[in-house]
């Protein structure tokens, strides 16, 4: 029922979108849009809880017909995404008022398009309503990301990354999906689980799927479109770009890696594992040398989508070395970093598009000073940031430390492979977090204290309240999350076992979280009121001191005779960055140029020194740029070939017929 509203309201969304007029129209694409997140949030809660849900509508697509079904494991997706999709959906109403924010039609129509897709996605049950529903959301995104591209020439750039990863992606996904559909003799899920592959075939599948659904995750070295592409859309959507679509990548590995493969070899979740590792560390890398408040949150997604590989990695490498439980530890640890990372990375796109629209930039060497000027999104950011660091009592603590202990307790389980891997793998996540917290203190340190350094952050005010609303109701799931995880026990059970296809008994008390059968506990509960209580005595102290010191006499601060501090002064976001940089200078290649201008009278005497440095993504110059020169060298060669002579293109059909004879007779 919930997902046939679903539906509904994505047609109704679109109707109104067309016939609506532009001053109402963002509101209500906007309030169909929330409808929509909220069905699919009640049939993502009601799978979890044990309803079945199965539809077959052989009319509506040829041939195949769509098939639907959402069992527990496309329940969480689908309960994470429509809950990001409704909370982005009502914000971005109050983003679009007092002319912010796209309203064209097309947008407005494309908005519960790309809405239900997302909820739909998964709860498809067959490789042709996946395929279809995949594309569907595909384009529809598209249409989001290039919104603005009127106002800024870099949303056509990233609208052209992403078309063509994404695409690039589909085709793996449909290569891979279309060979295990035809061993199989059957697109439908049942039939491919039954199917009994060969192990190559098994091999091709899963490396193809990985490769098109770990491009739509972001997975280095398949990331390049994700920091272009959400830091350009529209903050809503970029809230849904970040924290629902990517998420869908995952589901995607997990429904055919495990659920229809079956688990499958060691190598593949080594290969996961690997990928995982890489673009966790990468991605904090590149955040934490970021000087874009979006690009720094985008670049956040790779990391945590790394994270979750990884831990989708290790269940599949547990599951293969014969220690089940540890496996359901590492997958329940990379579903609930799904759910933690969309809630704290859609209150931080969200936090971003209040700066955004407050201040017009989104550049940190500009910002600062915005805490007394913008109080509420400094300290919805602020929680958002304690979440995406890792550290205690932020939500995303919890989930690393299920995915540490999962890695830890493999260590005895023997093999070299797992004793070579998860300590590898451990020292991955500690220097993630490590690097996480100097990330988002510099994002929040520089970008909302100190003094502004421009205009605008100094004339900035702060946001609406239909837009600090739902930041407030995501600031409310992140301590939900952070302070009750037990609550989600019985549902990532589900979850894990439907993956898996065996039992994943997740024990929680009034206030720990444990899987059954491990011995280590966590009560984040307990370790949040030892903090409170911990700051509350320091306070305390600290004023008692005061009270009992000698009276002070305050006098002007020495300043060498220069004058008192300016905001040029302050850290910038460079700045502070820049030691890091310093640290790991070969992994990020930074490009450095000093241009000396001189007088004109006299090269002797420099008129001018300007210094510029940037940190490129080395992946994309190193990987992208040369097959961009070789695309570019072999569309120079279409006049030569193609130069309008009859003759040379009968040779053309000659040549093409004759070697097609000649393959036919030697292979059959």
């Amino acid at each position: 029922m919930s997902l046939a509203a679903v539906c509904a309201l994505a047609v109704a969304g679109m109707l109104t979108a067309l016939a609506a007029p532009g001053r109402v129209r963002p509101g209500l694409a906007g309030a169909t849009t929330a409808g929509i997140g909220v069905a699919g949030l009640v049939a993502g809660v009601a799978a979890l809880r044990g309803g079945s849900f199965a539809a077959t509508l052989p009319g509506v697509l040829p041939l195949a017909g769509v098939r639907l079904e959402l069992d527990p494991l496309g329940g969480w997706f689908a309960a994470v995404t429509g809950g990001v999709v409704a909370v982005a959906a009502v914000y971005g109403i109050g983003y679009a008022g007092h002319g912010h924010g796209p309203a064209g039609r097309a947008t407005a129509v494309a908005l519960p398009v790309f809405a239900a897709a997302l909820l739909l996605v998964p709860a498809a049950a067959s490789v042709s309503t996946l395929l279809v529903l995949w594309e569907l959301m595909a384009l529809a995104s598209l249409v989001l990301v290039l919104a603005e591209h009127r106002a800024r020439p870099a949303v056509a750039e990233a609208g052209g990354w992403y078309a063509a990863l994404t695409h690039a992606g589909f085709v793996a996904i449909l290569l891979g999906l279309v060979l295990y559909a035809a061993q199989a003799g059957g697109d439908s899920f049942a039939q491919l689980r039954a199917a009994h592959l060969s192990p190559a075939a098994r091999g091709t599948v899963f490396v193809l799927v990985l490769a098109g659904f770990g491009s739509k995750a972001g997975l280095v070295p398949l990331h390049v479109w994700l920091p272009r592409a959400h830091a350009e859309a529209p903050s809503p959507v970029s809230a849904m770009l970040s924290a629902g679509m990517v998420n869908l990548g995952v589901y995607g590995v997990i429904r055919v890696g495990f659920d229809l493969l079956g688990g499958g070899s060691r190598w593949w979740w080594l290969a996961v594992l690997a990928a995982g590792a890489l673009s966790a560390l990468y991605g904090i890398l590149q955040a934490a040398v970021a000087a874009d408040l979006k690009r720094l949150l985008a670049y956040s997604t790779v990391e945590n989508m790394g994270l979750v590989f990884l831990g989708l990695g290790a269940a599949g490498v547990l599951r293969a070395t014969g220690a089940p439980a540890l496996a359901a530890l590492a997958l329940t640890a990379a579903l609930l970093h799904v759910l933690n990372h969309a809630a704290f990375k859609a209150l931080l796109f969200a936090a971003a598009g209040s700066v955004l629209r407050a201040t017009g930039t989104r550049d940190l060497d500009a910002l600062g000073g915005l805490r007394p000027r913008m109080p509420v999104t400094t300290a919805l950011f602020a929680v958002g940031a304690l979440g995406a660091s890792a550290l205690p009592p932020g939500n995303g603590f919890v989930s690393e430390w299920l995915l540490l202990q999962s890695l830890v307790h493999a260590l005895p389980s023997g093999g070299v492979v797992i004793a070579v891997a998860m300590p590898l793998a451990v020292a991955v996540v500690a220097l993630t977090a490590g690097l996480a917290v100097a990330t988002f203190v510099k994002a929040l340190g520089v970008g909302f204290f100190a003094r502004p350094r421009g205009d605008a952050a100094a004339a900035a005010r702060e946001s609406p309240g239909s837009m600090l609303a739902p930041m407030g109701v995501l600031a409310a799931a992140c301590a939900a999350l952070a302070l009750a995880p037990t609550a989600l026990g019985p549902a990532l059970s589900r979850a894990a076992g439907a993956a898996l296809h065996a039992p994943a008994e997740v024990a929680g008390g009034t206030v720990s979280l444990r899987l059954a059968g491990i011995a280590s506990t966590m009560s984040p509960l307990v370790i949040a009121a030892a903090l409170v209580a911990g700051a509350v005595l320091a306070l305390g102290l600290a004023r008692l001191g005061a009270a009992r010191a000698a009276r002070r006499r305050e006098v002007a601060l020495w300043d060498c005779g220069a004058g008192p501090p300016t905001a040029r002064m302050q850290y910038t976001a460079t700045s502070f960055a820049e030691p890091m940089q310093r640290v790991f200078d070969d992994v990020l290649a930074p490009e450095t140029d000093v241009d000396v201008t001189p007088h004109a009278e006299s090269a002797y005497l420099v008129a001018r020194v300007a210094y510029q440095a940037r940190v490129p993504d080395r992946v994309e110059h190193g990987l992208y740029a040369p097959l961009l020169a070789a695309a570019r060298r072999v569309g120079r060669l279409g006049p030569v070939l193609a130069n309008g002579s009859v003759h040379r293109y009968l040779a053309y059909g000659f040549v093409g017929v004759t070697g097609l004879l000649l393959v036919l007779a030697v292979t059959r």
